[in-house]
């Protein structure tokens, strides 16, 4: 009897406790931050206390880690949003390090008010030029004077935070999140971000076809971990998650499957299906007979350009197969294009060895023994051609009917991107100086130092790219022509891009050295002004950038198109030295060639004003010393200028007058509405390619 009670009481107390302990489990993880971009979130992160990883989501939808905004969530860390502060106190950075996050070691801080400046920082000089000459901090004084950068030893995964704040720093200004692809050093970066690598705790408890990483806690020293599924497999790796599942093709079905019945129909469907099989092997019997006949015909091309490649002596690149380009495109994956141009599509792409390149899938063109000659004369010219300023030609490939390229991969995007402030915050005059002087020593190369000479034809800001330290490289000046020799230079069948185009193109259809000039002198007014080429946003007499800013300077009103981030009038030397650059932007857009300047005469004038800031020359003096013709009432001419002994109309006129003739440009007007190069380009456009 004493057992049987004991049996019932047990039995009741269970009853009466199990809904307690039902209602201490955790509940479910709530991923939703209405009106975000990240919404959902991805396990294991959320917003509840029954998420992995709790983060906070705002009113308005954005999500947070204490008080920074968080702007991208990936499987191996968050990219968090610092942005420039004066004064913010260093421990700040404290409020990044919880006990499933810290900062990686990929990052490089940057603080002021220290007592030293760091050494050894991944950031370049001239990228601490670039972005921070707008943040005024201590005393007024342009920021990046009184920064210092700290870097952590990129072999541990994180910062060390004890190391950071050590180094007798006040104030935390910023990030620059950098991105490490495979061995190579860091090629991409986010400013005024920072990045958190993250990890759950305990050990590991991945899904089966998932590799685990074991991660040490820098907060605590405990043990973590995080789960990423293998090759061939896709998933977030997670057993409590959505695992690891083998990939499939788009349908979700393989073959077997689909004949056995079992995609998405019955076993009356697979012997449909097999009917249709057998009628078709009819059809493919006779179709094999067509495609044996244009085999022959493509083999023997195909044999014949491998033959040229092997025994010809001036290629001296790899050469790939098409299998390796798709292997390292993900098989020109999407997600992977960079730009689609007037010659091709341009991809990133990931080689055998672990180096990340561009690679360019050029348009095809007509088969026969002619375009053969024409691709293999590209490429010995484009193998040939070294300068420190033009984009390497590091492989090719003409596997299975294709012409494809590789290039060095340029991490940081175009002029034309940086100008209109598509990545980072626009460029400091210095800077943007500098690269106009290295574009002009790049195609003064091609005009002078090549025998036959290189006429690039498609000069424009999309075609000069910034590699890690914002160096210049200029691209796509082979794939402007198709090796047709014709007595001044080798042709081409795509003829510039509107906006940038000689106009004398338009009366003579012949491009030369002087036409890049003129496209370079476009070049130099983006610089200037950072407007767009061609907008037709504007009046209708200020589409044209050229037509627009030749007006403004002959009428002395240059500061009206000057970009105001620049502060022109900040100091003598950024004055004289932005009105220099556009006198020979003017002279370089005369309607008549023979007026242009060459190129080498452009490089040599830009590199003395680009190093006559080191040598404190005031060019100021030679401008208004060189002014010697008729007064002008400047005042009537143009309302805005606002020092009368800067005379910049007189300094034009006195062009006109010596040269005599009036040669301001007699601008075509260009009926394309877009910067395609042509309309020979299939109406591709020309204006987002990157190579």
């Amino acid at each position: 009897m004493i057992k049987l009670q004991n049996i019932f009481i047990i039995f009741t107390t269970t009853l009466l406790i199990s809904p307690s302990i039902k209602s201490q489990k955790p509940t479910t993880c709530n991923r939703s931050c209405p009106g975000g971009q990240l919404d959902p979130l991805p396990y294991p992160f959320g917003f509840s206390s029954g998420c992995e990883i709790q983060l906070n989501c705002t009113s308005n939808g954005s999500v947070l880690i204490n008080e920074f905004p968080v702007q991208e969530v990936h499987s191996d860390g968050l990219l968090v949003s610092l942005p420039a502060m004066c004064g913010r106190q260093v421990h700040a950075l404290a409020h990044l390090y919880g006990e499933h996050y810290a900062p990686t070691s990929t990052n490089a801080i940057l603080m002021e008010n220290c007592t030293e400046q760091m050494k050894n920082c991944m950031i370049p000089a001239t990228m601490l030029r670039t972005h921070l000459e707008i943040v005024n901090c201590s005393d007024g004084e342009v920021g990046y004077g009184n920064v210092s950068c700290y870097s952590s030893d990129i072999s541990q995964m994180f910062l060390d935070y004890t190391n950071v704040t050590k180094m007798g720093c006040r104030y935390l200004l910023t990030g620059v999140a950098t991105e490490k692809i495979g061995d190579s050093p860091a090629v991409s970066l986010n400013i005024q971000m920072v990045k958190l690598g993250w990890w759950l705790k305990g050990t590991c408890d991945c899904a089966s076809d998932a590799d685990c990483i074991s991660i040490v806690s820098p907060v605590d020293a405990s043990n973590g971990y995080r789960c990423k599924c293998r090759t061939d497999f896709e998933g977030d790796g997670y057993k409590a998650s959505s695992g690891c599942r083998k990939l499939q093709d788009s349908s979700g079905c393989n073959a077997s499957k689909y004949f056995s019945g079992h995609c998405g129909g019955s076993g009356r469907v697979g012997v449909l299906v097999g009917a249709v099989v057998v009628g078709a092997s009819l059809i493919i019997c006779i179709g094999l007979i067509i495609c044996f006949i244009r085999r022959r015909t493509i083999s023997k091309s195909r044999s014949k350009i491998s033959r040229q490649f092997y025994e010809a002596k001036g290629i001296t690149i790899p050469i790939y197969t098409y299998k390796d380009i798709e292997k390292a495109t993900n098989n020109f994956s999407e997600k992977q294009r960079l730009g689609t141009g007037a010659y091709g599509t341009v991809y990133s792409g990931k080689l055998h060895n672990g180096e990340w390149v561009a690679i360019k899938r050029i348009k095809h063109r007509s088969d026969g023994d002619e375009n053969i000659d024409q691709v293999m004369n590209e490429i010995k010219l484009l193998s040939s051609v070294s300068h420190p300023n033009l984009v390497r030609l590091l492989g090719c490939s003409v596997d299975k009917d294709e012409q494809i390229l590789v290039y060095e991969f340029m991490p940081n995007g175009t002029l034309s991107q940086h100008l209109r402030k598509e990545r980072g915050n626009g460029l400091p005059w210095p800077v943007r100086l500098t690269i106009a002087s290295e574009t002009a020593q790049a195609i003064a190369y091609l005009h002078s130092n090549l025998d036959p000479p290189i006429y690039h034809r498609d000069v424009k800001s999309s075609n000069i790219l910034l590699d890690y330290s914002f160096k210049t490289k200029v691209a796509d000046f082979g794939l402007s022509r198709l090796g047709i020799m014709e007595s001044s230079h080798i042709s081409t069948a795509p003829q510039g891009t509107p906006g940038y185009l000689d106009p004398e193109y338009h009366q003579n259809f012949h491009l030369s050295d002087k036409s890049d000039v003129y496209s370079f002198g476009v070049v130099l007014i983006e610089i200037i002004s950072a407007f767009k080429a061609l907008d037709f946003s504007r009046r209708q007499n200020e589409v044209n950038l050229a037509a627009l800013a030749v007006d403004r300077i002959k009428k002395g009103c240059l500061d009206e198109i000057i970009d105001p981030s620049l502060e022109a009038n900040k100091d003598a030397w950024t004055f004289s030295s932005i009105n220099k650059v556009a006198e020979i932007a003017f002279r370089c857009l005369a309607f008549y060639s023979e007026m242009r300047p060459s190129m080498s005469e452009v490089a040599a004038e830009l590199e003395q004003i680009r190093t006559s800031r080191e040598e404190n020359i005031l060019l100021l003096l030679d401008v208004s010393n060189s002014s010697s013709l008729s007064t002008v009432d400047e005042k009537e001419t143009c309302k805005e200028a606002k020092n009368d002994e800067f005379d910049n109309k007189r300094l034009f006129d006195s062009m006109d007058s010596a040269n005599g003739r009036n040669i301001a440009p007699g601008f075509v007007e260009e009926q394309w509405l877009s910067e395609t190069s042509s309309p020979s380009s299939n109406g591709l456009l020309g204006s987002s390619s990157r190579m």
